[in-house]
């Protein structure tokens, strides 16, 4: 079984829903981050709950060689869309997308049908395949 479905299944304990999980470098220091969702909201006493539950499991079953830190949140409003589940989770919402060719596109994200996002841009109507999609995230008009 592989880190991320232990991972799924220690969230999911605590009624909530695995997101995404990623490693990053920042500072000199590997952040393994754990990004979780749950109706109602996610707070800080349930990535902590999570965050404790993980840590064993992890010392077991380490997601990076060598030293890390463990950071349990929320994806937030403004989201990277990654996998066909974020996209269609996502229908309704604004996206910005930096396709492969360099051109970022903005707009309201209609839906993901065959491997495509089906976005309503200034331009009308259009499809993008994830194959040419480089980064996808949701954004919030402040």
């Amino acid at each position: 079984m592989s880190v991320e479905e232990e991972v799924k299944k220690v969230v999911e304990s605590h009624g909530a829903k695995l997101y995404d999980s990623e490693v990053v470098n920042e500072d000199g220091r590997t952040i393994y981050r754990v990004y979780i969702l749950k109706e109602g909201g996610v707070d800080l006493d349930l990535c902590a709950d999570i965050s404790r539950d993980l840590s064993p499991m992890l010392d077991v079953y380490p997601p990076v060689s060598g030293q890390y830190y463990l950071e349990v949140s929320s994806p937030g409003v403004e989201r990277t869309l990654k996998k066909p589940e974020h996209f269609i989770n996502s229908v309704g919402s604004d996206v910005r997308l930096k396709l492969s060719s360099g051109d970022v596109v903005k707009g309201r994200l209609l839906g993901f049908e065959d491997g495509k996002a089906v976005l309503e841009t200034s331009a009308g109507e259009e499809e993008f395949p994830l194959a040419q999609i480089r980064k996808a995230r949701t954004y919030f008009e402040w």
